[in-house]
């Protein structure tokens, strides 16, 4: 399992020593059925990164070799000393690729043993708009549909993602449907993606102008008569709210930069059952929470929220949903509200911790976490299962940041952000490692180890133990730590809430292979959610207060840092077919230098700033050296670059959604220099071309 489709693989560990040797599809596997993508056979078999394999100290500028009783009794007396004067001074930052158990005792253990709010996981960076939208809505997260409605679906709409590159075998059952003779593909995005050839309509809007299309769409829909009325009146709030707020569809368009026609098109799709995904395109912007809002109103008003069609969000990580159910990152366990009493009394009668050590705060998110530490009021960061130095905006503030402070990095891999840890700790990944997962369609299966490690490895789950009992003795066993027993936690505190596993166990999943949510008993497995249907009848029910599915209003504001004379190309990232996240496992030895799309118009402008096909791009915080790649499927005054390198988030803009807190990654002003161009005034030994909002 590498990203959130949650292929199931068979794995086989090596003869000799430690490691997989070979993967393959599982073909009684209830999700995928054989099928795998190449990229997570690959980073399962023969992952490139350096492993880490013995805990290590920094001593002096080097780290070095030490023991597990050292790594750990400098992590305690550091997290001890600090939690006396302050919890909060205490941030953890988990992951979307750990297991639903060792996710659950990191959350178990910042929020009822350190007691902070600063806590969060790299899921907020990549999901968090689309979240907040389906709590709008619905009163829960995860999409309604799960891939059983991919083939009934008629339309099929992709908007801002590529899950061509991203998603290879959901793609292929998006690919399969969309090939039926009353089927269709359209596909709405700035970059003429790998998805995008192979649409029957392709939507080319304006880089960071998604919102506002959406609007116009939903505009028109209501304009030409095409509402489902009956299903709003009965089973939706708020639907004349939102069509006070609606723009002129017209003038809207001109905003997106398509022509109206592209609007009435688009109207048209949603006559029929549509099945309506979206990525980052969407959520990681200023916009993200009120353009995913304004795509599930569509699905609302069209009726389309019943099996065969619904708004779809498209999640990266493999266990990016099992973090957010479980991780009590923005909820508690099974998404219980996070500031309501009566579950604040469940979660510390289950962890029997004071409910005064609770926090209240859900906290200021990643980014924000980042700007407490600029305000010194973080001590200590411990990073599990993800690499914040190269994977955040603005990512040499990251850095300097994470200089200032403690940090503790707990990986599978020599990443960018161990470079700059005080303690690394070893842990085991996929392959080495026993539990659970979630994936998209909220799908729980088992993950089992076909390998041990070296001695010096140790589980995920062992290590957040070892440190949670320095801090408080009573959360957990001592280790070594099953996963089931966990498991059972989640389960117990998950039941009877929207995110039920109750009905979930190693036994059945060991049977079932894979079981989805909400499984209320052993015996039953979630479907398409809020919906229920008879011989004769139809109905819908929702967990929000009134009952029904909520409409919500929303305003474009325009991108947060737009093009102006002196930085007059927008930047868009993206991710590649062949590489995942920030590249540790699968970055090449010559991926030191990224490489900039652009088209070959606007290459031939900056013809002269080119030596031997490398540039610089440059932004009000950065500039990074590049390899120009003049390619005519990028907007005119763009530039693409992806997300796997390192160097591309030192130009991203920190700016956040103001709901959400999710970064927007997506727009940003950038220029090109001359490779040769010297800088004469430095900060912080980086070369300062501006600040945000001044040249």
């Amino acid at each position: 399992m590498r990203c959130a489709v949650g292929c199931g693989q068979h794995q086989r560990g090596v003869d000799e020593g430690y490691g997989v040797d070979k993967v393959r599809g599982n073909y009684n596997h209830p999700t995928s059925k054989g099928l795998a993508c190449e990229r997570g056979i690959r980073e399962t078999e023969n992952p490139r990164g350096e492993w880490l394999t013995e805990p290590l100290v920094r001593r002096g500028d080097t780290l070095r070799p030490t023991s597990w009783a050292t790594a750990l009794g400098l992590v305690a007396t550091e997290f001890i000393q600090a939690i006396a004067d302050d919890p909060d001074s205490v941030a953890v930052l988990g992951s979307g690729q750990q297991t639903n158990e060792a996710a659950y005792a990191l959350g178990k253990l910042a929020r009822g043993g350190i007691g902070t709010k600063h806590f969060d996981a790299n899921t907020t960076l990549c999901m968090a708009s689309a979240v907040r939208a389906y709590y709008d809505a619905f009163g829960s997260d995860a999409p309604p549909p799960t891939y059983d409605d991919i083939p009934e679906a008629q339309t099929h709409v992709v908007w801002g993602a590529n899950p061509a590159a991203a998603h290879p075998v959901l793609y292929r059952w998006i690919l399969d449907s969309a090939s039926d003779d009353d089927s269709r593909l359209i596909v709405v995005d700035p970059v003429e993606s790998e998805t995008a050839a192979d649409a029957d309509e392709v939507v080319r809007l304006d880089p960071g102008t998604d919102l506002e299309l959406a609007r116009a769409v939903l505009a028109h829909v209501v304009a030409t008569g095409r509402v489902d009325r009956a299903f709003v009146e009965e089973y939706t709030d708020g639907f004349d709210e939102v069509v006070d707020s609606l723009p002129d569809p017209k003038r809207a368009a001109d905003t997106a930069g398509v022509a109206f026609e592209t609007v009435e098109a688009l109207a048209d799709a949603f006559a029929d059952p549509t099945l309506l995904y979206w990525g980052m395109g969407v959520n990681q912007s200023t916009n993200g929470t009120d353009a995913a809002r304004t795509l599930v109103n569509l699905c609302l008003a069209t009726g389309n929220l019943r099996p065969g069609s619904g708004p779809f969000s498209l999640t990266g990580q493999a266990n990016s949903m099992g973090a957010r159910v479980v991780s009590s990152k923005d909820t508690w366990p099974g998404h219980r509200p996070f500031t309501e009493k009566e579950h604040r009394e469940t979660v510390a009668e289950m962890w029997d911790v004071p409910l005064s050590r609770l926090p209240d705060s859900s906290g200021p998110g990643p980014v924000g976490i980042v700007d407490q530490m600029n305000r010194g009021n973080i001590d200590i960061c411990w990073t599990v299962a993800t690499n914040p130095v190269a994977g955040m905006p603005d990512a040499s503030n990251v850095k300097r940041s994470l200089d200032d402070i403690f940090l503790v990095a707990q990986d599978a891999f020599r990443s960018e952000t161990v470079e700059h840890a005080d303690v690394v700790l070893p842990a085991a990944t996929w392959g080495e490692t026993d539990g659970t997962t979630m994936n998209m369609e909220r799908t729980v299966s088992r993950v089992t180890a076909v390998s041990d490690t070296v001695d010096a490895v140790r589980q995920d789950i062992d290590i957040i133990a070892a440190v949670g009992n320095r801090i408080d003795d009573s959360l957990f066993p001592e280790p070594t730590l099953e996963p089931e027993p966990v498991f059972e936690e989640i389960r117990a505190l998950t039941e009877g809430t929207p995110a039920d596993c109750s009905g979930i166990t190693y036994d059945r999943l060991d049977s079932e292979l894979a079981v989805r949510w909400p499984a209320p008993d052993e015996s039953t497995q979630g479907g398409y959610r809020y919906y229920d249907a008879d011989d004769e009848s139809e109905s819908w029910s929702f967990p929000t207060e009134s009952g029904r599915a909520q409409f919500t209003p929303a305003t474009f504001d325009g991108v947060p840092e737009p093009t102006d004379a002196a930085y007059p190309l927008m930047l868009t990232t993206g991710r590649r077919a062949e590489a995942y996240n920030t590249g540790v496992r699968s970055r090449e030895e010559n991926d030191g230098v990224p490489t900039a799309r652009i088209h070959p118009e606007t290459a031939g402008q900056y013809i002269d700033l080119l030596d031997r096909g490398r540039t610089l791009v440059e932004s009000r915080r950065a500039r990074v050296t590049v390899d120009l790649a003049p390619d005519d499927s990028i907007p005119k005054d763009a530039v693409w670059m992806d997300v796997h390198n390192p160097a591309v988030n030192e130009l991203t803009l920190p700016a956040v959604d103001p709901e959400s807190r999710e970064p927007n990654y997506k727009q940003c002003a950038v220029r090109l220099a001359s490779p040769d161009t010297s800088t004469t005034v430095t900060h912080s030994g980086l070369p300062r071309t501006g600040t945000y909002g001044d040249d």
